[in-house]
This record gives C-alpha cells, sequence and structure tokens, in this order.
C-alpha cells in the first residue's frame, strides 16, 4: 500500500483511541547512534530491552532495527520480541511512527505525520532525518495499514494526548512553535487535529516540562489517565523553574471543560529531583556537528508522566530517586486494574526522552 490515501480520517469516520483503548502491539526502535546515545548505545540497548521486556508481559512488541544491528538486537531481545528490518535515523517511534485510528467497526487506518526532527533546520535536533519520516510508512506497509500522510503539516505522537470521547491535550510550546508549522495559525493546526484525529476540543497547556529539547511535548508533562481526568507532573519548590509551568497548567486545566462538556479533574503526579547530566555520561558521547549536543551539568526533563498504558499495566520511569514509589503508588490508586511496572531508564533520558517516547501503541481495532 505505497500510496497514502487523499481524505482525511475524520472524513471516513475514523478517530485516535485513547492509549487505555486495547493494544495489539507495542512498536519500537532500536537504539544506535553515537552521537546520541553514550558508549555506542550499549547502555541504551540494556534499557530499551528492559522496556521491551516488560511490556512483552502484558501484550506484543515489535522491534525496529537497522541492518547492521539486526544481529545484535536479535541476541538480546528474548523471543517473545519479534524483531524486523527497519532503518531510521534514531529510536523516537512515538515520534516518527504512525499514530494509528479506528473507525470502532473492527477497522484500522493510520497518519503518517511529516517529520522534522524536532524543529528542521531551526532548532532540530539532527539531521538528516530523512529515515525518520520513512518509518510510519514502513510500519503501515508491514501491518497492511493503509495511511494519511499529512505533507505540509509537521506533528509528533508525544506532542499530542486524546482521552477517546473527543478531547485533545497539547502545550502551545510545541504545536505554536515557529519551527513546526510557521504557515499555519492556531485555528488551522486545530482543525487538522480535528480532522485526522477525529477530536472536537483543543487543551492548549502553554508550556511542557523545563528543558525539554522537544520543546515542550505534552507526554512529558500530562496526559489523560480516564475521560474527565488528567495526571499533571508537579513540584512543590517554588524556587524550581518547572514549579511555575505546572502551576499554569493547573490553572488553566481547572478553568477548562472536555468535549462532553465535563469540568476536568487534575491529579498531580510529583517529579523526581532534577537529574543533572555527569561528566562521565556527557563524555562517552560523540562529539557531531550534525546533532544536538549533549554537556555535563545540564538539566534533563525528567517526569514520571512519560508512562505507556498497556493493556493490563503501565510502564513507569523510574530514577533511583526517593520519588519512584510515591509515583507509582499514586498510579496504583488511580488505576486499581492495571499492575504498576517501574523501570530504570535514565539512560532513556540521557537521550532526549523516556518509556512513552520510545514506544507507540497499535490498538486493536
Amino acid at each position: 500500500m505505497p500510496f497514502p490515501l487523499a481524505s482525511t480520517p475524520r472524513a471516513d469516520g475514523f478517530f485516535m483511541p485513547p492509549e487505555w483503548h486495547p493494544h495489539r502491539q507495542t512498536w519500537m526502535l532500536w537504539p544506535e547512534r553515537p552521537d546520541n546515545w553514550r558508549y555506542g548505545a550499549k547502555p541504551a540497548q540494556r534499557a530499551y530491552t528492559a522496556v521491551a521486556e516488560a511490556i512483552a508481559r502484558f501484550e506484543p512488541v515489535t522491534m525496529g532495527v537497522s541492518a547492521d544491528q539486526y544481529e545484535n538486537a536479535c541476541a538480546r531481545l528474548s523471543e517473545k520480541i519479534r524483531v524486523v528490518e527497519i532503518s531510521s535515523n534514531d529510536a523516537w517511534v512515538r515520534d516518527t511512527g504512525p499514530t494509528f485510528v479506528i473507525d470502532g467497526k473492527g477497522n484500522q487506518r493510520a497518519n503518517d505525520w511529516e517529520f522534522n526532527a524536532w524543529g528542521g533546520l531551526t532548532g532540530g535536533l539532527y539531521q538528516p532525518w530523512n529515515r525518520d519520516d520513512q518509518v510510519a510508512q514502513k510500519i503501515c506497509n508491514m501491518e497492511r495499514i493503509e495511511r494519511y500522510r499529512t505533507d505540509g503539516f509537521v506533528l509528533e505522537g508525544g506532542a499530542i494526548h486524546v482521552d477517546g470521547e473527543g478531547t485533545l491535550l497539547t502545550t502551545e510550546e510545541c504545536l505554536l512553535n515557529a519551527n513546526r508549522n510557521p504557515h499555519l495559525s492556531r485555528a488551522e493546526i486545530e482543525q487538522k487535529l480535528r480532522d485526522h484525529l477525529g477530536i472536537d476540543t483543543v487543551l492548549w497547556l502553554p508550556e511542557g516540562v523545563y528543558n525539554d529539547e522537544t520543546n515542550g511535548h505534552i507526554d512529558n508533562i500530562a496526559c489523560f489517565i480516564e475521560p474527565g481526568h488528567i495526571v499533571l507532573a508537579w513540584t512543590d519548590d517554588e524556587s524550581d523553574p518547572q514549579y511555575q509551568r505546572s502551576r499554569t497548567a493547573l490553572e488553566y486545566l481547572e478553568n477548562q471543560r472536555d468535549a462532553q462538556g465535563r469540568k476536568l479533574k487534575v491529579t498531580k503526579l510529583p517529579m523526581p529531583q532534577p537529574l543533572i547530566q555527569t561528566d562521565d555520561e556527557a563524555d562517552g558521547i560523540d562529539q557531531a556537528a550534525k546533532a544536538w549536543p549533549r554537556r555535563a551539568g545540564e538539566r534533563m526533563a525528567a517526569s514520571y508522566v512519560n508512562f505507556l498504558i498497556v493493556n493490563g499495566g503501565i510502564i513507569l520511569p523510574a530514577f533511583g530517586d526517593a520519588m519512584d514509589e510515591r509515583a507509582a503508588n499514586i498510579l496504583a490508586d488511580l488505576c486499581p486494574g492495571r499492575e504498576i511496572v517501574p523501570v530504570a531508564s535514565r539512560e532513556i533520558l540521557l537521550g532526549g526522552g523516556n518509556i512513552h517516547c520510545i514506544t507507540q501503541q497499535q490498538p486493536l481495532a
């Protein structure tokens, strides 16, 4: 199915289901580039393997791997993980892979967003990104799923969350950034979201997590845990630059209603203490002119909100921080039917994201 559909998902009766909708499988991409992952990406590969194996307890996992890394990945992953050859520029399938849509009648399609490495030539994180921009098409072809290609509209999967009942959550910092779609107005961007995700209401948080190199992806600061209920990354430390970001987000959400007219409930999910990249961690990364520099002493955008909901569970980032257990307990109380599985994810964070960023759920139709 090499050619994209000419219509839109909404026109064809399709919409994006929420993350808690039953999954057919989860997709991942294998890390390897040495100018983003330290020590030849071997620590990152161990972390990705731990995430993949945790997800595989609940649902199938497919790992896309380059030809050069195929044998290595197969040796490191258990037989529960399907390994397929997919070339890419880096390993962030949430943002480069397809966003799947369903029609509620057993049919499934996908959005193939235009991708520009989080900013293109104006603040993008690396170049080239041509192979990343092909990942969604390759996955759709592999699954024999028809797709909608959004040439002229840049979007990453980590920039959106939906409740499945008509409401979408995003940030102005990301979607209104001039390095994404400067030719489109806010209203035009909202219409694109309505057309391609089948939503009616867009909730715009002003900013994401402090120092998030994705320009404030929503999946690091807030997400739906159920319709009408949002989990928000939070700190009580008023001296922390994140405090005002989270406070402003809370005040905004408390004054909004969703597409069904509900007043929103917001649960604060505490953030870990500020995590700083060490000299050793920065020293292990290759220096390259066309990749985002990793410097010792820089604060990383650590957040427990960057979890993945899977069939019967939640795969939760863990940082070896005192807040790890508290975050897990809060989510356990909110989701009594799901097992909370913390996975050490600092090595993923060092590359610029976390568990939600490196995964993409494919729903059951």
